[in-house]
């Protein structure tokens, strides 16, 4: 990982997400993407997928203070996860490209359960009723804030989080601080490696 923050901005189209979406719910796998990745390359732009950035330590802003409502009705706050590593998905149910990425996230989820890192949904849209339906029908586990009232979580994460960019996905480091974000659709091994950079940096 070099030290230059790594920035790739492109806007989706409908006709992009529509790709995206077929070529996910067919399987494939990013393979390509998770080496572009992994090797530095200067592309992080994949088919239409959104685009990503990373920050080293040095690069990244101050801790982000949150708090909301989950669909359970728990009062949800930054402070829950003091130390932790938090991935944050901003999400709704009717989002096409948000079905895509759930059961990806879920399983990425499984994955590090037991490493100290913290799913974290941010509904935008929806209601309590939908969102638990949405979680029933994908499996997801992990609590979402439903922000749709006072968009308060949204406006909090506004300058990592456009209006326009639904889904988007962010590392959240153990000091509270955005240290990654995937605008789109979040490639679960490029997710993985994000939060593996970030586990390390706690270990070294």
């Amino acid at each position: 990982m070099t030290n230059r923050i790594r920035r790739h901005r492109r806007g989706l189209t409908a006709v992009a997400l529509a790709v995206v979406a077929t070529l996910a719910l067919a399987g494939c796998a990013n393979d390509s993407f998770a080496e572009q990745y992994a090797a530095d390359a200067e592309q992080g732009y994949v088919a239409g997928d959104g685009s990503w950035e990373v920050f080293t330590p040095g690069e990244r802003a101050q801790p982000v203070a949150y708090e909301g409502e989950s669909e359970s009705g728990d009062t949800v706050t930054s402070a829950d996860y003091a130390g932790e590593v938090v991935v944050m998905n901003f999400w709704y149910a009717a989002c096409p490209p948000c079905r895509v990425e759930a059961k990806d996230l879920e399983q990425v989820n499984q994955d590090f359960a037991d490493q100290g890192v913290n799913f974290l949904g941010v509904n935008v849209y929806d209601q309590a009723p939908t969102a638990e339906s949405f979680n029933k029908e994908f499996g997801i586990t992990y609590p979402s804030i439903l922000d749709v009232e006072s968009a308060s979580v949204r406006l909090a994460f506004s300058d990592n989080v456009p209006p326009q960019a639904i889904p988007s996905t962010l590392v959240i480091d153990q000091n509270g601080s955005v240290a990654a974000v995937i605008r789109g659709v979040a490639d679960p091994s490029v997710l993985t490696e994000m939060i593996n950079t970030v586990l390390e940096e706690q270990a070294a």
